[in-house]
């Protein structure tokens, strides 16, 4: 099965993690460009994941997954240990219309966390729909050194001028011109 690629707008969406171990930060990590509006549930924290939660104000319940904890979230992410857990947490979400990843749980997710380059408004997602997580952290290892930093100021540059020009040919025009000569200012280094 391959995945819908999508950007999906989570600023007013309720994220809940449920887990504190070292998968559950990868995640919680990443939610992190994205949105503080998330809440963990475990009965234990890594001392990375307490200092995350407490660093960004996040809610927190030290507590085990109890069956009802998932209702009124949009997005869950379950990275517990036990198979048996995610699986039920993955069937309860089918009761609330949430989009669910079980990590490790190919077949209980709504929604995968592919490899990603973020710098500033620029995001590339790459993912192999799990045939290989290898390969996309590959990937992005690789474009991440093609891309310069330069272009979180270069991108706001061109949403400034695009609220300062009209619509049609000749601001495609202008703008297509623009990227292609920065982009032609990348030093392409294979390492």
């Amino acid at each position: 099965m391959s995945y819908f690629p999508a950007f999906i707008n989570i600023d007013n969406k309720k994220i809940l993690i449920i887990g504190g171990g070292h998968i559950a930060f990868e995640k919680l990590f990443h939610l992190l460009d994205f949105t503080q509006n998330i809440t963990v549930i475990s009965k234990e924290l890594s001392e990375v994941m307490c200092e995350t939660i407490n660093r960004n104000s996040l809610d927190f319940k030290l507590k085990s997954y109890e069956k009802g904890d998932i209702k009124g979230y949009d997005i869950i992410v379950a990275a517990v240990d036990n198979f048996d857990v995610q699986k039920s947490i993955y069937k309860e979400s089918r009761d609330y219309n949430c989009l669910c990843n079980c990590v490790d749980f190919q077949e209980y997710c709504d929604f995968i966390f592919p490899s990603y380059i973020k710098k500033g408004d620029l995001t590339i997602a790459i993912s192999t729909s799990g045939s290989s997580p290898a390969m996309a952290k590959n990937i992005r290892i690789f474009l991440s050194k093609i891309i310069p930093d330069s272009i979180i100021d270069f991108l706001s540059e061109l949403k400034s001028l695009r609220n300062t020009m009209p619509k049609g040919q000749n601001r495609m025009k202008f703008f297509d011109n623009k990227v292609q000569k920065y982009i032609k200012t990348w030093e392409i280094k294979n390492d």
